[in-house]
């Protein structure tokens, strides 16, 4: 009994180094239809991803003397589920790069509401990954359960046109694969 323990133990302490893509244990119940990913996916990997966006002070676009917080990008580290780094996302081009090299960028399909001071939910439908990998094959990319990120809450006006602010976020990265 004891040598089961052990060896069972081994085993989930084996499982959570690993950068083995997680499957299965993400449902997209609860989440608006708009940023589903269509039956016939499967999850091929979950990833935490955390750091800041980076927004600048810029004119608004028709709208004369009048200034907006515009996004310019974000940098942020990817881990698994046990806080292991497994690769990070920057942009833009909005790219998510697994640390065995293999990398993707993607076209946005839709986005919606994630509660007030958090980005939205997003999907993206992933262009061809780059390298071989993690991220060869996957389809979808679902960015939900969103903590912050939403343009500063600083001045932004025609005297700090030009500035850039940051913000810290996090988000869940879910990668789909066709099944």
């Amino acid at each position: 009994m004891k040598t089961a323990i052990v060896t069972l133990a081994s085993a989930l302490a084996l499982g959570a180094c690993s950068t083995t893509p997680m499957s299965g244990a993400y449902s997209q119940d609860g989440l608006p239809d708009s940023i589903r990913v269509p039956a016939g996916h499967a999850v091929a990997w979950e990833t935490v991803g955390s750091g800041d966006i980076t927004y600048e002070c810029r004119d608004k676009a028709g709208a004369s003397g009048q200034t907006e917080w515009v996004f310019v990008g974000p940098k942020a580290v990817l881990k698994d589920r046990a806080g292991k780094v497994v690769g990070s996302y920057y942009g833009p081009p909005a790219t998510w790069e697994a640390s065995d090299g293999s990398r993707l960028t993607g076209t946005q399909l839709a986005v919606a509401p994630a509660g007030a001071g958090n980005l939205p939910y997003q999907v993206v439908k992933a262009n061809p990954a780059m390298g071989q990998g993690a991220l060869t094959g996957v389809t979808h990319i679902q960015r939900v359960a969103l903590k912050g990120g939403v343009a500063p809450a600083a001045e932004c006006s025609p005297a700090t046109r030009g500035k850039r602010e940051t913000v810290t976020y996090q988000a869940d990265y879910i990668f789909w694969k066709a099944r």
